[in-house]
């Protein structure tokens, strides 16, 4: 039997009713460890943190029982450290955020020139975002010590006094500020994507008009890669509600609640308290402002978001 003999019975079975019924199932087959997963990690935990949202239930054998809307009462009304962790995962967010989307693109403009050995200092700069985060918060606690760290030594070499990082509320959070700098590998990554993604032609021909290097940048580059900032600043935004390893490992919420993190929050009423009702509103309240941010970027990206 020749291969187009074979093609043709096979094209030919394909077309029956059972042919197709037989394609579907193989289908739904493949497509199994994906739709299992999702159910099992996504789908059901949303649904039943949502649920649990309404109740008071502590994880720990008890029936939970429905309240209603107590737990976004408490949040907003009675809870003191809600609107802590609030403004600190503000503060975090508006201080990370911008800094290292404004790092990532310089890093990413140095390393889109053509010098000996690119690849090397690309990999370089890659290298600390994909360092686990535990290990790298271990090493930033020996930067931050303040009688032997390597940071304060730096700065007693240039005359300035020792800061104690990691146990005085007014540097906590600077501290933490700083380490997100570490991970600044992927967005650089992107960044360096964009950049090469831009037709060197029109370069060329804003040098021939005379343009200068500044020019250049602001005419050119900048609004070539509005859209690559705009998916930067989505991700790094929601990354950044959700921040939790570092001042975890780090402070534990510490001092004085001064790194006291929205998802430490969330993880201190869950898995220390064991309110778990609480814990799932707290969780949901995140969600919505997660998406509205998120809905708020996108509706006003048409404002400053170029698409060549």
């Amino acid at each position: 039997m020749t291969e187009q003999v074979r093609t043709e019975r096979a094209t030919v079975a394909r077309s029956t009713p059972a042919g197709r019924k037989w394609g579907r199932w193989i289908g739904y087959v493949f497509i199994a460890p994906w739709l299992i997963s999702f159910l099992a990690f996504d789908l059901i935990p949303i649904v039943s943190g949502f649920y649990h949202s309404f109740t008071r239930w502590t994880a720990t054998g008890s029936q939970a029982t429905w309240i209603g809307l107590d737990n976004y009462a408490e949040a907003v009304t009675r809870d003191p450290l809600f609107w802590r962790s609030v403004w600190n995962t503000l503060y975090y967010m508006g201080a990370s955020v911008p800094i290292g989307i404004v790092v990532a693109f310089f890093l990413a403009l140095l390393l889109n020139t053509r010098v000996r050995g690119m690849g090397a200092y690309r990999t370089i700069y890659y290298l600390p975002s994909v360092v686990p985060i535990v290990a790298a918060a271990v090493v930033w606690v020996f930067i931050f010590e303040t009688r032997r760290g390597i940071l304060n030594y730096v700065l007693e070499l240039v005359g300035l006094p020792a800061i104690r990082w990691l146990s005085d509320p007014n540097w906590a959070m600077p501290a933490l500020i700083i380490m997100s700098l570490w991970g600044l590998g992927a967005t650089m990554i992107i960044f360096l994507a964009g950049l090469q993604n831009i037709p060197q032609e029109l370069y060329e021909a804003a040098e021939v008009d005379g343009a200068n290097a500044v020019q250049r940048m602001m005419r050119i580059t900048v609004p070539l890669m509005t859209p690559t900032i705009f998916f930067t600043l989505v991700l790094n935004l929601v990354n950044a509600f959700q921040a939790f390893a570092n001042a975890f490992i780090l402070t534990h919420g510490g001092p004085n609640n001064a790194t006291l993190l929205y998802m430490i929050h969330i993880y201190t009423n869950a898995f220390s308290y064991f309110r778990m009702g609480y814990a799932s509103a707290l969780a949901v309240l995140l969600f919505v402002v997660v998406f509205s941010v998120t809905l708020f970027v996108y509706r006003t990206s048409n404002r400053w978001v170029y698409y060549s």
